[in-house]
Order: C-alpha cells, then sequence, then structure tokens
C-alpha cells in the first residue's frame, strides 16, 4: 500500500495552529512531523512508496462531523437523496454525517435502521450513520438499538417535517428512563405552536405571512419544551442532546463546562447563527425552517452560547425541498434549508469577521460532535485516527453559483453571496473524495461506529 504524505500545511486541531506534515497509510493518520521535515524523517519517508499532497498556502482541518442532516432517502427522494446529499457534503469538507429518520418509512424499526444503513453503505460519499427514530408506541424497538452503531435517538418533542411527534407523556417518560443511546430531541411545544397558528389565521386567513413563522413557533414554544426535556434527563440521567437551538432564553438549560463534562448537550445551526427575522423579507420561505429563524438579539445570544461555550455544537440540519415546494403559500410551504455544501464557508465567514477563531470553528463541527457522540477515532488530527481532513484556502474567494451547487434541488439560501474561502480537498479515510472543484469516483467510505 502507498502512503500519502500532505506537506506543508498549517494544521488547525485541539485549539493550536501550526505547521506540520501529515503522513497517512491506508486510512490513518500513521505520523505528524513539524515542518519542514529534519533530514532523517525525510530520508525515512523517501524510502516508503508515497504520494504528496502539497499542502502551502492552504489550512488543514479535520474532517467536518455534521450531527444533523435529512437526505430525504428512502421516500421523498425528488427532493434529494444520499447519493446527491454526501457528495455535495464532501465538496464542503464534510466528512461525516448523522441522518434523521423522519424518512418514508420512518426510521422507527430495527429493520428500517437496517435498510437504511445498506443504502448508506451502497450509496453515501461520506461517513454515514443513521439515527433510530422515537414514537409514542416504539419503546420495544429502541431497547434492541446496538449502542456501538446507531448515532441517536431522534425525538420529536414538536412537530415537523413528517409525523413523528411523541406527545404522550408516558412514551417520553420510557424513552428517558430506558435509551441506550444518545437522546438528540427536536424541540417546539405543539401546544404553543396551535394556540398561534390559529391566531395568524385569524388575523390573516390563508395569506399568513412567512414573517409570522418566528411568532407562530415562538421563543415560548421552544424554551417550554427544551426545559421539559432537560428535566427528563436530568430525573433519568439521560445523555440528551438539544438540536436547533435558537433562542436566547434557551441558553439558561445549558452551563459552561468542557463537554466532555456535560450530561446535556446543546446544538446550533449555521443558518440560526447568520440569517435573523428581517431576512424573510428577502428570502421569504427558502429560510422558513423548524425551529424558526428568531430576532437579531436571539442571534446575537446564539452566537455569545458557542462562544462562552453554552453551545456545543454546530451543524446545519439540511433539509432540502423543491423550489416548486417552497414557493406554496406560508401553511403548504415545507420547513428546512438546504445547507450543507456551505457550513464550513460560511463558519469561515465569522472568523473573516472576526467573531470566531479557527481553533473554535473547528472545535465546534469537528471536536465536539466527536466527543457528544462518542465518535471512534474521528473529529481530531492524531496518530492512529481515520484521515478525514479538508484542505481549505482561507484566501480564495468564490460566488456561491447555481451552476456549482450539488443538491438535488438545486438552490441555497446564499446563491450569489460572495464566501471568502473555498474549500480545496476532502479526504475521506486517506483517499481524495473531493478536488479543486470535481468528485473523484472512488467511494472510500465507512459506517460511524462508537465507543458506548
Amino acid at each position: 500500500m502507498t502512503h500519502t504524505l500532505i506537506t506543508g500545511g498549517t494544521i488547525v486541531n485541539e485549539g493550536k495552529i501550526y505547521k506540520a506534515d501529515i503522513l497517512i497509510f491506508d486510512d490513518i493518520i500513521s505520523d505528524i512531523y513539524p515542518y519542514p521535515l529534519s533530514a532523517e524523517t525525510k530520508h525515512f519517508i523517501d524510502k516508503l512508496p508515497h504520494q504528496i499532497i502539497d499542502a502551502k498556502g492552504l489550512h488543514v482541518f479535520p474532517g467536518i462531523i455534521d450531527d444533523q442532516v435529512h437526505f430525504r432517502e428512502p421516500g421523498n427522494t425528488h427532493k434529494g437523496d444520499i447519493e446527491s446529499e454526501s457528495r455535495a457534503a464532501i465538496a464542503g469538507g464534510v466528512t461525516s454525517f448523522m441522518e434523521m429518520p423522519n424518512t418514508n418509512p420512518q426510521t422507527t424499526s430495527i429493520e428500517e435502521w437496517n435498510k437504511k444503513n445498506e443504502l448508506g453503505c451502497n450509496k453515501s460519499y461520506a461517513n454515514y450513520s443513521f439515527y433510530f427514530g422515537a414514537s409514542n408506541d416504539n419503546i420495544k424497538e429502541i431497547n434492541k438499538i446496538n449502542s456501538k452503531e446507531v448515532c441517536g435517538l431522534k425525538v420529536f418533542m414538536g412537530s415537523s417535517t413528517g409525523n413523528m411527534l411523541v406527545d404522550n407523556k408516558k412514551s417520553l417518560e420510557a424513552i428517558f428512563s430506558e435509551s441506550p443511546v444518545l437522546i438528540a430531541t427536536h424541540c417546539e411545544d405543539e401546544a404553543t405552536i396551535l394556540i398561534n397558528t390559529e391566531k395568524a389565521k385569524k388575523e390573516f386567513g390563508d395569506n399568513i405571512p412567512v414573517e409570522q413563522h418566528s411568532i407562530i413557533r415562538n421563543n415560548e414554544a421552544c424554551y417550554k419544551s427544551s426545559s421539559l426535556a432537560a428535566e427528563l434527563a436530568t430525573k433519568y440521567n439521560s445523555r440528551l442532546h438539544i438540536l436547533h437551538l435558537t433562542t436566547k432564553e434557551e441558553l439558561s438549560i445549558f452551563d459552561e463546562k468542557p463537554i466532555e463534562q456535560k450530561q446535556i448537550t446543546g446544538e446550533v445551526c449555521v443558518h440560526h447563527l447568520w440569517f435573523n427575522d428581517k431576512d424573510y423579507k428577502a428570502l421569504g420561505s427558502k429560510i422558513k425552517c423548524n425551529p424558526a429563524i428568531k430576532t437579531e438579539l436571539d442571534r446575537e445570544n446564539l452566537i455569545q452560547g458557542v462562544l462562552n461555550n453554552r453551545l456545543d455544537v454546530i451543524a446545519t440540519d439540511h433539509a432540502p425541498h423543491t423550489l416548486e415546494e417552497k414557493a406554496n403559500i406560508y401553511s403548504k410551504s415545507p420547513s428546512g434549508v438546504p445547507l450543507v455544501q456551505h457550513s464550513l464557508q460560511i463558519m469561515i465567514e465569522f472568523y473573516h469577521k472576526q467573531i470566531f477563531t479557527l481553533e473554535k470553528i473547528i472545535e465546534k463541527m469537528c471536536h465536539a460532535p466527536a466527543l457528544a457522540y462518542k465518535i471512534q477515532n474521528r473529529g481530531f488530527i492524531k496518530k492512529g485516527y481515520f484521515a478525514d481532513l479538508v484542505l481549505v484556502d482561507l484566501n480564495k474567494s468564490e460566488i456561491v453559483d447555481k451552476k456549482q451547487i450539488l443538491y438535488k434541488c438545486n438552490w441555497s439560501p446564499f446563491e450569489g453571496m460572495r464566501l471568502n474561502s473555498s474549500i480545496n480537498t476532502t479526504i475521506i479515510n486517506g483517499k481524495i473524495s473531493y478536488s479543486k472543484g470535481s468528485i473523484q469516483p472512488n467511494r472510500n467510505v465507512k459506517m460511524l461506529l462508537f465507543n458506548r
């Protein structure tokens, strides 16, 4: 087998930025050497059969781990599928993803989870993992979960795309007391949303403005549900991860301890950090998502939550819909935004704005997902870890052009925007998967495994 030497790059890893060379053997990082190589090390490597990747002028990050995506397969493959969306993911430097269970059929049985896992094996261009879905009546199936193979148990404590609302108190108690894996929750209080929806209907009839979305799915709905999830997790000592947090009130649920010491962790999504409710005027239903994008004050508090470590993970909740579907009236326009191809570049925009450091971005998009889910040997640039890496040019700008969008739905809320960085190369398990605008034909992916 041939070794690969990534030379001359600037590594961002574990809170440090430094120049080093990375030697890869097969799918594993076999060593990391100070740059430039010493004469002795160079002599040793020169004797090995090896290829060289010149990373001079580039930054080398661990591969991005996105802990929340919807790739729509099975059941809604006109919007996206595992192949199309994972190709978009690797073009954005995402080397591993965890995909949601609200497909058709839903992933609420071991049989359906196995079928989905087979799809991942046969079709994915990135490392893959699939959530198991909770319902009001599948606790027996939940108890069959293999904790080393299933990333988490998804609980919809508020309805979203698909009908998987878990609203039975006894079911919630059983889930939180018996789940063998991390519980990941979508938290919005359904009763509050229904009351607010009726108010909007009375005022606007069938023509509810999309700007009402953050009022219908308001801060109260989010906090009420998130605090209930935290209460249940505390009662049963459950491992809880609350997804796509959107409000300043919810930050009070979390503390600022290191992630390794937390029983309850939180995720924030790229679009909730980037947009606020004023953006509905220009983008309309294109940024309609659940939970809703809220006010500038909420956005500022979410940014602060990342900085002070109350929020642990940054992800996308990538959720493609066709433009035709999105163009429907508010009540019929589905919620969800396609994001996975540009998530890292958008976060680097925060770096250029001097809001987040590169170290913080990598902590939240690479290290923290690996630690939160106990992913086996990924999320860091370390000897003995899988060689999942992304090479980024921080100074090569590009415009988000429809022609380069790889989602099956073929649109992005960032279309026309100039990004100040570009993804040069994505390496998955030691092999180049994406390079300078081209997807490589070789798929070299693995199912994520978990140290539980």
